[in-house]
């Protein structure tokens, strides 16, 4: 019997959050979809861990906190905090980024699209620059005074 929406989800979550990309791959559609910032996109299972697992290397201790989930038939949205430290050398639109040792806390949005019991598609949202001035490679921005 197929998981149910809620069901892939979670174990799509729980396995990110265990580095498990094994697990990862279990709850993937085999010609799944995947669009980020940067106009980053892939499809087929090894372009979606390529992309995910590439999160895992760049912050060993990545980790998502599901704030909010919203479940429509096969459709979920996804409210959630990212956090990890980079010690890795992280993959992105412009070229790779060494290693800056910093924190980052990135809100982000995803809407996933299941089918089966797998995820079919994901569609990630988060401000990269943002995540760049947290990485101290952009400037932050000056309060007002």
């Amino acid at each position: 019997m197929a998981r149910t929406t809620r069901e892939a989800f979670e174990r799509g979550t729980d396995t990110f959050n265990a580095h498990d990309l094994d697990g990862f791959a279990e709850v993937l559609a085999d010609d799944v979809v995947f669009n980020a910032p940067g106009e980053m996109r892939g499809e087929g299972k090894a372009a979606c861990l390529e992309f995910y697992g590439g999160w895992i290397v760049a912050f060993p201790d990545a980790h998502v906190e599901v704030t909010d989930l919203h479940i429509n038939g096969d459709v979920a949205i996804e409210v959630g905090t990212f956090t990890g430290t980079q010690d890795g050398i992280l993959h992105g639109p412009a070229g790779d980024l060494p290693p800056t040792g910093r924190v980052v806390s990135l809100d982000y949005i995803q809407v996933l699209r299941f089918r089966d019991g797998t995820h079919a598609s994901f569609n990630l949202i988060f401000d990269r620059l943002v995540m760049l001035e947290q990485l101290g490679l952009a400037p932050a921005p000056v309060p007002a005074s």
